[in-house]
């Protein structure tokens, strides 16, 4: 079982920052596939970023302004947000999974999801 907690949303004007965290419980964590989703109102879940074994693979929506890293020793995994635009408003998701298929930004790849976090950018 994989237990997943984030943590960081809040709201921000155009142009700032914000970081989540997602803290992991796990058995293991090896091969572990880690992502951040994020959902706006009416709208498909959208994969941001994954990271898995040190590679990273960032959604082009937000490449150059998010950054997904990992802290083992933390058993966290992180979202560095920067130039936030109000179209970034979502509540963001960490997921998680061991699946070797599938899309790697699908939310169907991934079993296990955290509650949430919710981000408001204004303009």
């Amino acid at each position: 079982q994989v237990q997943l907690v984030e943590s960081g949303g809040g709201s921000v004007q155009a142009g700032g920052s914000l970081r989540l965290s997602c803290a992991v419980s796990a058995i293991t964590y090896s091969n572990m596939y880690m992502a951040w989703f994020r959902q706006a109102p009416g709208k498909e879940r959208e994969g941001v970023a994954v990271i898995r074994d040190g590679i990273i693979d960032t959604a082009a929506s937000v490449k150059g302004r998010f950054t997904i890293s990992q802290d083992n020793a933390k058993n966290s995994v992180y979202l560095q947000m920067n130039s936030l635009k109000p179209e970034d408003t979502a509540m963001y998701y960490c997921a998680a999974s061991y699946k070797t298929t599938g899309w790697i930004f699908g939310p169907d790849k991934y079993n296990y999801w955290g509650q949430g976090t919710q981000v408001t950018v204004s303009s």
